[in-house]
């Protein structure tokens, strides 16, 4: 999976809330065509929070049918780990490959709840489990070891980006253990992710201008091979790099900071931007109001310029 970028596909709604199967089948079979490395239906980005136990079912096995067997699907569960089972029995009865375990509901828990919250789901389900330490959950190494050891819990999605933690928990983890990293538009931070032994990152980007997602991942992963900045090869793949967080990375994620759920519901405008079929935000989101819809497409059109593409 760190051979691409990790795609976190749109949900597509009608413009009456209800869910849109055509539209997000036409999304993700764009979305493969680019070559993501997974692809990760009815998570944060996809808006599960929102989604009913049918409604899962059509994204995901949607998302499986896309994807044809070219490339993994790891579908999202969370809430409690009852509820979470249930949503994992319907992602393995569709076809996914593995589960990525959102952070639990409301409560704060302890380190030992954290852990049992995982050996109670892996014990219900054949899938794979990549757990997700964002918000409430945030594991210790002396946890992550003993995850780590739960059969079918193959990984850890860090959005906290706690450098420090994180590299602790790379040490103590087992080798093949797999480490992704999830911040918020993760594209600012992946070098300093790479830094500590984590180079796959997920890319909210991709779900709306694949060409920018694709084009930073290349520019960071090339750039890395090389000196980093002699007038070579690798020096021009530098620029790009520190040229897309500058124009387009940084003042995305300064206008996502502006409206909480932003980092949603502005990936799902200018994805109506590009005539993707994605419709509108779920409740409790909101949708860009029309200042920020301009500021928006003005920043896409910039971003587009910069690696040679069109609006």
């Amino acid at each position: 999976m760190a051979r691409g970028v990790l795609s976190f596909p749109l949900t597509s709604f009608h413009d009456d809330g209800s869910l849109d199967p055509d539209g997000f089948r036409a999304q993700v079979a764009d979305s493969v065509a680019t070559g993501p490395g997974a692809v990760f239906p009815a998570c944060g980005t996809g808006e599960f929070f929102s989604l009913d136990e049918d409604e899962y079912r059509q994204v995901v096995t949607i998302a499986v049918e896309e994807a044809g067997g070219r490339l993994p699907v790891v579908a999202g569960v969370g809430y409690g780990w009852a509820q979470a089972a249930r949503f994992a029995r319907i992602a393995e009865e569709a076809g996914a490959d593995a589960l990525l375990v959102l952070p639990h509901y409301l409560v704060t828990a302890p380190q030992d709840g954290l852990v049992a919250q995982l050996e109670r789901l892996a014990a219900r389900t054949r899938l794979p489990l990549i757990a997700y330490q964002r918000g409430q959950v945030a594991f210790t190494a002396a946890s992550l070891r003993r995850i780590a050891a739960v059969p079918g819990v193959i990984g850890l999605k860090d959005g906290h980006s706690d450098l420090d933690r994180l590299q602790r928990l790379t040490l103590a983890a087992p080798d093949g253990f797999l480490f992704f990293n999830g911040a918020a538009t993760a594209e600012i931070q992946a070098r300093a992710y790479a830094t500590v032994g984590v180079p796959a990152y997920s890319s909210a980007v991709h779900a709306f201008a694949p060409e920018i997602a694709n084009a930073f991942f290349t520019a960071l992963r090339d750039g890395d091979r090389g000196d980093g900045g002699r007038g070579d090869a690798a020096g021009t793949d530098d620029k790009t790099v520190q040229r897309l967080l500058r124009d387009f990375y940084v003042p995305f994620v300064e206008l996502c900071d502006r409206v909480p759920g932003y980092a949603v519901s502005l990936v799902k405008a200018a994805a109506r931007l590009r005539g993707r079929p994605v419709g509108p935000v779920r409740a409790p989101l909101t949708d860009p109001s029309p200042a920020d819809l301009a500021d928006l497409r003005t920043l896409l059109g910039t971003g587009l310029d910069l690696v040679g593409a069109a609006l």
